[in-house]
């Protein structure tokens, strides 16, 4: 499919997803997000992808925000429209059946850092910068950041970025929590290629059950403990289980994707 402000590139059953619009530090419009949960959703129905990564051209930006030129305007009514428009596309990542990586290089600001925490995980560049300064503009985030980086870094710090509005660098990210892991940019796509490799050589299943689960945590009326049950006792009726145990048994590494 053609798009108008990303780009995806499918090698080694990884699917690059980057969003080209670099001379804007890659901010997010609505057709952006649009054109994102596009190839998200086509990507999960795809059994030549295994898993995905998420990215920025260039070297100063996964995402310098959202495009606020083209909400400065906005009334009540389009403005909830975008909010909840937004929570789909984060949604759609988080909750999707195959891993997300975000290879945050550079700027991952307001809605970008919204972005970057939808996904599973998070691997930043040495010059990655994550924040969001929404109150600046005189608005909370409106794309889950509010409850995202409370579940990622906790209340109390997630409070104080949100209230500032200040920025951390990718260090301060990792001690934090946010960051999963911190290398030089020209080692990122690599990296998480890496990262993402590895976890693909897992049972695609028990990957997509422990997503399950972890999102489950933090959902309102949920039992995740009650959810971890029933997606264990499931696993055992898998090809994947099957595979799994007889590899161990054998003392053979598992081949799940055959």
């Amino acid at each position: 499919m053609a798009y108008n402000n990303i780009l995806t590139a499918l090698e080694d059953n990884i699917l690059v997803i980057s969003i080209n619009r670099e001379s804007k530090l890659n901010a997010l419009t609505i057709e952006t997000l649009k054109e994102i949960k596009e190839a998200v959703d086509e990507a999960q129905a795809n059994d030549e992808v295994h898993g995905m990564i998420l990215t920025g051209m260039g070297d100063k930006a996964f995402a310098a925000g959202a495009d606020i030129s083209e909400f400065a305007h906005f009334n009540t009514e389009q403005a909830t429209r975008m909010s909840a428009d937004g929570h789909d596309v984060m949604n759609s990542i988080e909750n999707g059946n195959k891993i997300v990586i975000a290879a945050v290089n550079g700027f991952a600001l307001g809605g970008g850092c919204e972005l970057a925490m939808a996904c599973h995980l998070r691997v930043a560049s040495t010059n990655a910068k994550f924040g969001q300064p929404e109150v600046n503009l005189g608005v909370p985030p409106g794309y889950g950041g509010t409850q995202r980086l409370v579940q990622l870094i906790g209340k109390g710090k997630a409070m104080e970025l949100l209230l500032t509005g200040d920025a951390i660098d990718a260090q301060t990210a990792l001690t934090y929590g946010l960051a999963n892991r911190v290398v030089e940019q020209s080692e990122l796509m690599n990296e998480a290629k890496a990262m993402l490799k590895k976890i693909c050589g897992k049972s695609p299943s028990a990957v997509n059950k422990v997503i399950k689960c972890v999102n489950d945590y933090f959902r309102p009326n949920v039992n995740g403990m009650q959810r971890e049950i029933y997606e264990f006792g499931e696993a055992f009726e898998t090809a994947d289980f099957k595979e799994g145990t007889d590899a161990f048994l054998n003392k053979r590494k598992p081949n799940f994707r055959a």
